[in-house]
C-alpha cells in the first residue's frame, strides 16, 4: 500500500500540520492581498507576467489577486486542508466563470515542480517565516527568470484599534505560546523565523541583485467578529484549542468582550499594515 510521498528535507511537518483544520475559519477571517501589490511587483519586473507562483499560498486569499493581470498562476501549498479550501472555492466559480489560468497544487517552497528560469513573480502571502530560508530562497531563484522578482510579505498583528485591546490581543497570544509549551515537547513544536529577518536573509542569500523593503497599508472593512476571529485565527491559539485545553478560554472570553463594546455593533474600517520584503534576480 503505498502512503503520502515522504516530505522534503527541509521541511517542518509541525509547521504544515500547524494548519490543520481550520482553514474555512482562515478564510473567513483573514486580509485579502491588497490590490497595490500587482502594481508594486508588476512595475519592478517591467511588464505583464507570464507566470506568478503563489509560494504558502493557503486558502487562495493571495494567489486569486492576480488571476487577471498575468497570463498563469499556481498557488503552492504543502496543508491538504488549506488546499482543499482553495480547490472548493476555485470550483464554486462554476466551468464558465472559474479563472482557466488559475490552478492550485499541493508543493513545498524548496521543492517546486517548475522548470528553471520560467517564472516571473514569486510571492509568499504571510508564509515565508514557515519556511526554512536557505533551500526555500536557492529553490525560488532557480524558478525565477533573471530580471523576475520575489516578494514575501505580510500583516502586521494585531490590526491597530485600541490600546487595551491590542495588550489584550499581545497578552493572549503569549499565553498562548506559553501553554503550547507546556503541551506539546520542544521537537514536536511548529518553528517559525523571524519576520524581522526576512530581508537580510534575502540580501544573504546571494541570489538576487537587488533587494528593499515597501511598506503600505489597506484598510478593510471590520466588525466585532471578525476582530476575533481573526484574533483567533493565529496558530498559537488554534494549536492550543486543538489541543483541548480550556486555558485560554477564561482571555477569549475578555477579549471577545473588549472587542464587542469597542465596535458596539457597528462595522468599521480597520487599517492593515504590511511590510512586503523583496528580492529581484
Amino acid at each position: 500500500m503505498s502512503g503520502q510521498p515522504p516530505i522534503p528535507t527541509n521541511n517542518s511537518k509541525s509547521n504544515i500540520d500547524r494548519f490543520l483544520g481550520f482553514q474555512h475559519e482562515y478564510d473567513r477571517y483573514r486580509p485579502q492581498a491588497p490590490a497595490v501589490i500587482i502594481d508594486l511587483l508588476t512595475a519592478y519586473l517591467g511588464s505583464r507576467p507570464s507566470l506568478v507562483v503563489d509560494v504558502g499560498c493557503g486558502t487562495g486569499l493571495s494567489t486569486v489577486l492576480w488571476a487577471p493581470a498575468a497570463d498563469s498562476v499556481i498557488g503552492v501549498e504543502p496543508n491538504p486542508d488549506m488546499l482543499s479550501k482553495a480547490l472548493e472555492k476555485l470550483d464554486k466559480h462554476g466551468d464558465e466563470a472559474a479563472p482557466q489560468n488559475l490552478s492550485f497544487v499541493q508543493g513545498y517552497s524548496n521543492q517546486l515542480q517548475l522548470e528553471s528560469d520560467s517564472v516571473d513573480i514569486v510571492t509568499c502571502s504571510q508564509s515565508f517565516h514557515w519556511m526554512e530560508p536557505v533551500s526555500t530562497l536557492q529553490e525560488i531563484a532557480r524558478c525565477l527568470r533573471v530580471g523576475g522578482v520575489f516578494a514575501a510579505y505580510d500583516c502586521d498583528w494585531p490590526l491597530p484599534l485600541q490600546q487595551d485591546i491590542e495588550l489584550r490581543y499581545n497578552r493572549l497570544i503569549t499565553k498562548a505560546d506559553d501553554v503550547l509549551s507546556q503541551l506539546v515537547p520542544a521537537e514536536e513544536r511548529a518553528h517559525k523565523w523571524d519576520k524581522a529577518g526576512h530581508l537580510a536573509r534575502i540580501e544573504a542569500s546571494g541570489w538576487f541583485s537587488f533587494s528593499r523593503e515597501i511598506v503600505f497599508h489597506n484598510n478593510e472593512a471590520c466588525d466585532a467578529e471578525r476582530y476575533v476571529g481573526l484574533t483567533l485565527s493565529q496558530g498559537g491559539i488554534q494549536a492550543v484549542l486543538k489541543h483541548g485545553s480550556s486555558l485560554l478560554d477564561a482571555d477569549i472570553a475578555e477579549f471577545t468582550a473588549a472587542v464587542e463594546q469597542y465596535f458596539q455593533g457597528r462595522t468599521l474600517k480597520v487599517m492593515v499594515s504590511y511590510r512586503m520584503r523583496i528580492g529581484q534576480k
